[in-house]
This record gives C-alpha cells, structure tokens and sequence, in this order.
C-alpha cells in the first residue's frame, strides 16, 4: 500500500490506473482488516487527490481538440472508476476512511462523476454503487446534499435506458435517495417514494431468464461475425481465460445490503455477459432495497437477510399482496406513502413473479460456458430475495390488501409447489430458509384469520423432518414454529389426536435435543401454542406423556441457558429465552390441572 499509494499521482496515466486498478483487488478481496490497515497507511491522501485531478481533468479535456478529446478523457474515466472503486470499498469497510470521505469534500467530486451518466455509464455505476454505501445512517454526510446534488441524482433516477447497466444505475440510484428520506421535504415525500417504487418495479418486471438466453445468442453472433471477418477478439468468450469454478468471477464488487462479501468482479470484456449480470444485480438489489423501505421502521432488524418471503399470483396477484418484514412488524408500521406506492407499482406482482425458479433454458445456456455458470448462483439469489420480499409483504399488509383469503390460499399452493416440486429442497439451505420464513409469515396470517390453510399435515411434516436436519438455525427456526401454527390451529378440530400426537412428540424432541438453545426455545413456545387449549390437544399430550416429559426438561433448560446464555447469545435472545424460561413453568402448572381433570 505504501508503494502502490505514491503511483496513484505518477505522471503516466497508465501507472496511475495500473495502481488503482491494483488498489481496488487489494481492498475488495481483503475485507474489513485490509481496508482498516490501508487507511491506517494513509491511502486516502493520494486517492482523493487523485479523484480532485481526474475531475479537474475532466473539465480541461472539455476544452481540448476534437482529435485528442475522446482519447485523453477515456484514460482520465478509466482511472476515476478504478479510483471510485477503491473509495467505495474502503469507505464500507472503515469508519476513518468514511469520516475522511465527509470532510474532504469527496462528495462533489463523485457527483460531478455521476453526472456523467449519459457518456460512461460504468463509471456512473461505480460512483452510485459508492454514494449507497456513503449516504447509509451517516448523518454528517446528509447536510452536505444541496439541491443541485439531489438534482444530479433525481436526473439519473429519470434517465432513460440506453442499455441494462442503466437498469443496475437508476436502482442503486433509488438506494441512494431512500437513504437521503430524513432531509426530503415532508411534502415531496410522497411522490419521490413513488418515484423510487416506479423505478423498483420497472426493474423487477423484466424477465431475466429471457434476457440471459437473448444476450447468450447476441454474443455468439458476435464472436461468430468476428470469427468470419478473421479477427476474433481475444478471449471475448472467456475460453480459457477462466479454468475452475472458483474463479469464475473476476474484478467487479457488487454490493449486498448490510453485509459485505469478497468482491464479485466481472470479465470486462464480455458485453453481453456484463448486460445480463448487470440486470440480475439490479433484480436483486431492486428486492433488498423493498424489504429495507418495509422494516425501515424497525431498529431492531439489522440483517434483512434474516427475513424471507415468497407470493402469489393468479386474478387476485394484480392487487393483491403488498408489503411487509418479519413478525417483529406490525402493519402500522408502513407508512402510507409506501403502502399507497407499493400497491399502484404493482409490486407485489411482481415480486411473486421473481419467486418462480430460474428459467431452465436460461441454466441450461449458462451451464455449458465457464463465465456465464455463475449466472445460475444470482438467478436463484433473485429468487431467494424475492421470497424474502414477499415474506415481508405477508407479515406487513392486512388480508383486505393482500387479496383476500382466496389470494392467500393461493399463496399457499404456489409456495407448496415451488418446495415440493425439488426433491432434495433440504440441501439448498438459502432456499429453503427463504421459503420456509415465507411460509411461517403466511400460516401465521392465515391462522389469525381463521382462514383454512390449503396444505395437509403430512406435506408440512415432510418440510419439518427435513428442515431440522438443517444446519441453519433459522430453517429450524421456522420449521418448529410452522408446526406451532398448524398444531393450534388442528387443537381446536375435531378428529385431529392422531396428527397432534405426531406434532407433539416432533417438537418435544427438538426442544430436547436441538443443540441451540433459539431452536429449543421456540420448540417450547410451539408446544405451549399447540396444547393450551382445546379437547383434542389435552387428550393428546396426556397420551405422549408431554407434562413428565417437561417437568424432566425444565431443570435442563434453566441449567442450560445459564450455562451457555451470556457467551453464546445476545442480550435479545436471552430476553426472549427468559420468556420461554417463565412460561415453561406456567404451562407445567397448567398440564398438571388438566392432566389431574383427565385421570380423575
């Protein structure tokens, strides 16, 4: 860093941008620790004199000659969108290097960039893929925005598109002004929220798989046109340029919400290729950037990825489900303007349309070629997103705007068929927690309701004997709690004993046996749901034995969170733990009545 960092400002152009280009691997693929020890390093100093000099240049090439123009400005461009790329990496790794970003003025400088859309819409990307990163709950940042600033990114939200990686702009554009929300005009609120869901929807209404096939074929007319007039560009189609699947995505970082990875980078060669991941990326940042505007309101829910959703379409899809988080939110919780957007959008439509697997001809195309394969990983990431969205949907609107009982139990179906149509569902772990939280949100609602839920026992066993093999807490999670739902909803039935038992003695052994004390916890509360009231329930916990069972199983349970709690979990966690801890004992004391009434 310490020699890379004096290059940055070298008199030779190609230095300049071999250096940053060098910069930007470096600080992507590092992570957190690597950006942190290259601030430390003092790496701000030359990059933001370097970002001032490619924007003073870029006003002195406006007055050069034609001739030498395009040529000079290109070089400049390059080096800023290097430069930019490192900005952005080290900013989201490092509070010292955001903190550095507010007080040198680097916002003007990268806006003059942005402003620039129309004429190199990489490097727009770049600059806006940098600004959501910058503009996240950084209230210094904020007072900086004039109105000229907001008009810059009110232009590129508005801009027309000239190709897919405009698509990707104008949404990571929408990122950008949700985050400015506090300092928008209480009366604007309305229509700019609309114009960020118009956008959102625009993108989400594209089909992507289509878009992947048609773009697979124009590259093949390419390189077989290039082919004919004997000069084939190098490597165009990536043969050979890219031997194993592990580096089968080269120099672009994509940014996902709250969560930052080792950087996605794409071939820059492939124009079709950068068209297609172009579109994917914007599906899936269109979808993470509607389920932050739902929990928005919610401090609590930090990682959006814990969150999961699915939809469903038919007549009733077009006004149907709308919007929603997780069961921490109620739909008080939405403020009109986004509930009144969402439905006039139709994004709800759209979301259950993104929920459906990934076109199989489009996988079929991307399979064969090393460099389009990871296609298939986003395809099915935009589904996943897409059920997180739709989850979300279902926990925030009321039934009324969600289609009404015949919408929800289509839902249902929709969501019944997508898990059980693949055979091995378990092994596809952000899939089936995805659609699985989907599930929990709609049952709950559905139960609430008093609206019958459209799918057997037998079928929601299958998802839960399978789902608690899973090594993710929260597929457990949500199995044991879709059993608590069902199981309340059967206790109140008639001729329900056989498959209560059944219930009963999966979630007393998961409460037992389950290794994290979350999973256990919420075993036991879809037990106390299960079995506190109604006929059928009290003669089935009777007959497994459910009241000695717990009494044997509460010393454990109190011995146990004291002994993992404080260093294994969060103060949250072991609130809610505690919870269980009380209620463990009351509902003990409550099946020793009943079972007394029963034998006496």
């Amino acid at each position: 860093v310490r020699r890379l960092g004096p290059l940055l400002l070298d008199p030779s152009l190609a230095v300049r941008e071999t250096a940053a280009g060098a910069l930007r691997n470096l600080s992507a693929c590092g992570g957190f620790e690597v950006c942190d020890d290259m601030v430390t390093k003092d790496i701000m100093t030359p990059l933001v004199a370097l970002l001032k000099e490619c924007s003073a240049g870029l006003d002195s090439e406006e007055m050069s000659p034609p001739e030498k123009k395009d040529q000079s400005r290109s070089s400049i461009e390059n080096i800023a969108n290097e430069a930019v790329n490192v900005l952005w990496n080290v900013c989201e790794c490092s509070s010292r290097a955001l903190s550095i970003f507010n007080k040198e003025g680097c916002l003007e400088i990268i806006l003059k960039y942005l402003s620039r859309f129309s004429t190199n819409v990489d490097l727009a990307v770049s600059v806006a893929y940098c600004l959501q990163t910058v503009t996240e709950d950084n209230v210094e940042l904020l007072k900086s925005f004039s109105g000229p600033a907001l008009q810059v990114l009110e232009s590129a939200l508005l801009s027309p598109v000239g190709s897919l990686e405009y698509i990707l702009l104008k949404t990571l554009v929408a990122g950008t002004i949700w985050n400015l929300k506090d300092i928008i005009p209480s009366k604007s609120q309305a229509e700019i929220i609309n114009a960020i869901l118009k956008t959102l929807s625009e993108v989400l209404e594209v089909d992507a798989g289509e878009v992947v096939i048609r773009m697979k074929e124009a590259e093949m007319h390419r390189l077989k046109a290039a082919a004919e007039a004997e000069d084939p560009p190098e490597n165009a189609n990536g043969d050979g340029l890219i031997e194993d699947d592990e580096m089968e995505e080269i120099p672009r970082k994509k940014k996902v919400r709250r969560k930052t990875f080792i950087s996605d980078l794409l071939p820059p060669t492939n124009k079709e290729l950068r068209e297609a991941t172009a579109l994917l990326t914007a599906q899936q940042t269109a979808l993470e950037l509607i389920v932050n505007m739902c929990c928005s309101e919610d401090p609590s829910d930090d990682e959006w990825e814990e969150l999961s959703s699915s939809d469903e379409s038919d007549a009733h899809t077009e006004n149907s489900l709308s919007e929603g988080g997780g069961q921490l939110l109620s739909p008080l919780c939405l403020s009109h303007e986004i509930h009144t957007a969402l439905t006039s959008c139709l994004i709800p439509k759209k979301i259950f349309e993104r929920t459906a697997f990934p076109n199989s001809i489009a996988v079929d195309v991307c399979s064969r070629n090393p460099t389009w394969k990871p296609l298939i990983r986003k395809m099915s990431t935009v589904q996943c997103r897409a059920l997180v969205c739709l989850q979300s949907l279902v926990s925030l609107l009321d039934v009324e705007h969600l289609g009404g009982a015949p919408a929800l139990q289509a839902l249902v179906q929709h969501l019944s068929q997508l898990l059980f149509s693949q055979p091995d569902f378990a092994k596809h772990v952000d899939f089936l927690e995805a659609i699985s939280s989907a599930l929990r949100a709609l049952l709950q609602t559905m139960a609430s309701e008093n609206i019958s839920q459209c799918v057997t026992p037998d079928q929601l066993m299958t998802l839960c004997e399978a789902g608690i093999l899973s090594s993710s807490v929260g597929v457990r999670v949500n199995v044991v709690s879709i059993l608590g739902i069902t199981g309340s909803v059967l206790a109140r039935e008639d001729g329900t004993l056989e498959t209560l038992k059944t219930i009963g003695c999966f979630l007393l052994e998961v409460a037992t046996r389950d290794p994290s004390l979350v999973v256990a916890g919420e075993a036991l509360d879809a037990l106390f749901d299960v079995f506190a009231d109604g006929r059928e329930a009290e003669r089935a916990s009777v007959q497994i034995k459910l009241l000695p069972a717990l009494k044997e199983f509460q010393p454990v349970f109190k011995a146990k969170i004291r002994k993992e709690g404080k260093g294994k979990y969060s103060p949250d966690q072991l609130c809610v733990l505690d919870n269980v801890k009380t209620n463990l004992r009351r509902f003990v004391a409550y099946q020793e009545t009943v079972e007394k009434r029963l034998t006496t």
